[in-house]
């Protein structure tokens, strides 16, 4: 009976493993744009033979693939009776494969031209933290706080100014008095921006916050081996890794050297300077883009959309293989050991091409139905183009709209791109905060900074407008904002202050 009750625990915690696993697939495909994805599904059909594109023949099955084994292999009868157990029992639990998924990029896009443009990204890694902002639910005080400990953070995404400096620069210059435990925990909530690491104010801490992030995404099991010894190289022996010192790591933690060298690989993925990630500071940052989504508008104001799918290819599950599972299912009883260990092979490709399927069929429908939720709320500029039509937008909007998680939301806005009647814009474009004047009502953040970029622009330049001025005039056309807010807004947009606007 206990013997029964920790195989069907085994069974189930393989289970948990499996959906864990294609979950993380799902997560790692939605977040690439169209370009990488077909990078990803043409390494997908290269690796895994039961995975194949298009309406070509399936090439033969090399039997050379399939592990050979035979009684030499096995040091006792013990052992290899074990394993013959071992193969039973994962065929015993093999599922049907009568229905087996395909993917048709081709079916689902007859599209209309798209366009691949060179962009010239001129936005600072700091106007994308900005952005970010926006898409949070947070009080007018928490926004100020984190507004400004972005402008403190130096070109690589630390933050190298301490607590109590910031806590003393806000009180002078924004007459806003916060503790520096306020300051920290308002930091907590932009060390949980993108990418991880922002925010660090060590490399420590940088790092350390990457490798927690990799396990709240599911890439790392906290209770994982790998997690664990690199949590403790960056904690215990830290200033021996800083100095390159791996052989003393090495006798300290008791590591073999396939262990170190495993270590030493997954710790050069991380990022010491998380905010080059994210563009240059200055200049242009030019990048060939290939639009997501593509968006028509019709005279009339019909709003229609549809996923690029450039080059993606039909995908399915090999007949070869499938013929294979068959002849050996149908003969399970006289198979040998080498036969068996070959079905095994065969199902887990078979398994890894299904999942696989799924995965980009599901990142198509969450790209539909986010696209579809973004266009009802702001349809309006994708009838107009008028960018002073956006109507305020966070990622939980969509997220309510959809039924997906938020951060599910903000993997589909992050460097994707739609295409419009308009031009191509980054999804991110479209979303924008609040401001709720003191009558209640809520206005676009973005319709602002244009109503106040447009009274800059047009202002009189050798007797420019004061923030109290601009402030007066914005209340005129509609805009009841406060100085310091318009200070705030005007610094958003990198416009310096009337004395140094003067010509």
């Amino acid at each position: 009976m206990a013997q029964e009750q920790i195989q069907i625990q085994t069974q189930k915690q393989q289970q948990v493993q499996r959906l864990s696993q294609q979950q993380m697939l799902q997560v790692k495909l939605l977040e690439m744009p169209l370009t990488e994805l077909e990078e990803s599904v043409n390494a997908e059909l290269d690796d895994n033979p039961a995975l194949e594109a298009g309406g070509e023949e399936a090439d033969d099955i090399n039997t050379n693939d399939t592990p050979e084994s035979t009684e030499d292999d096995f040091d006792t009868q013990k052992e290899r009776e074990e394993r013959q157990d071992a193969l039973d029992s994962a065929l015993e639990r093999m599922r049907s494969d009568d229905d087996l998924p395909t993917y048709d990029a081709r079916q689902q896009h007859n599209n209309a031209d798209y366009e691949e443009i060179v962009y010239g990204d001129t936005t600072s890694f700091i106007d994308k933290l900005n952005e970010q902002v926006g898409e949070r639910v947070l009080t007018e005080r928490q926004k100020e706080i984190l507004e400004y400990l972005i402008g403190s953070l130096d070109d690589d995404g630390l933050l190298r100014k301490d607590l109590d400096t910031i806590s003393d620069e806000l009180a002078i210059y924004h007459g806003i008095d916060a503790t520096t435990q306020e300051i920290e925990d308002v930091l907590k909530l932009l060390q949980d921006f993108d990418p991880a690491g922002i925010g660090a104010r060590s490399l420590q801490e940088c790092l350390l916050l990457q490798v927690e992030r990799k396990v709240e995404n599911g890439e790392w099991k906290r209770n994982g081996q790998l997690y664990q010894y690199v949590k403790q190289v960056l904690t215990r022996h830290f200033d021996a890794f800083t100095k390159k010192h791996w052989d003393k790591i090495k006798v300290a933690m008791g590591l073999s050297d396939l262990q170190v060298e495993t270590l030493q690989k997954e710790i050069r993925k991380l990022n010491p300077k998380p905010g080059a990630s994210m563009g240059e500071t200055q200049g242009r940052n030019l990048q060939q883009i290939t639009p997501d989504f593509i968006i028509e508008t019709e005279d009339d104001g019909t709003i229609t959309f549809s996923l690029n799918h450039g080059n993606l290819p039909e995908l399915h599950v090999s007949p070869s293989f499938n013929e294979m599972l068959a002849a050996y299912r149908n003969n399970k009883a006289g198979m040998n050991r080498q036969e068996k260990e070959a079905l095994l092979y065969a199902k887990e490709k078979v398994d890894k091409a299904q999942g696989f399927i799924e995965a980009v069929k599901q990142r198509r429908h969450t790209l539909q139905v986010t696209m579809r939720a973004i266009i009802d709320i702001q349809r309006k500029f994708f009838q107009d183009g008028d960018e002073a039509e956006l109507k305020p937008m966070i990622l939980k909007d969509i997220a309510d709209r959809t039924g997906l998680d938020i951060s599910t939301i903000s993997r589909v806005s992050n460097i994707k791109y739609a295409q419009t009647k308009w031009g191509t814009f980054p999804l991110r474009f479209f979303f924008s905060d609040s401001y709720t004047t003191t009558d209640g009502e809520e206005m676009s953040t973005r319709k602002i900074k244009i109503a106040l970029r447009d009274l800059i622009k047009e202002e009189d330049k050798s007797k420019p407008l004061s923030d109290d001025a601009l402030a007066k005039q914005l209340k005129e056309k509609g805009f009841p904002i406060a100085r310091r807010t318009v200070a705030k807004y005007r610094e958003q947009l990198g416009l310096p202050v009337a004395r140094l606007r003067k010509e």
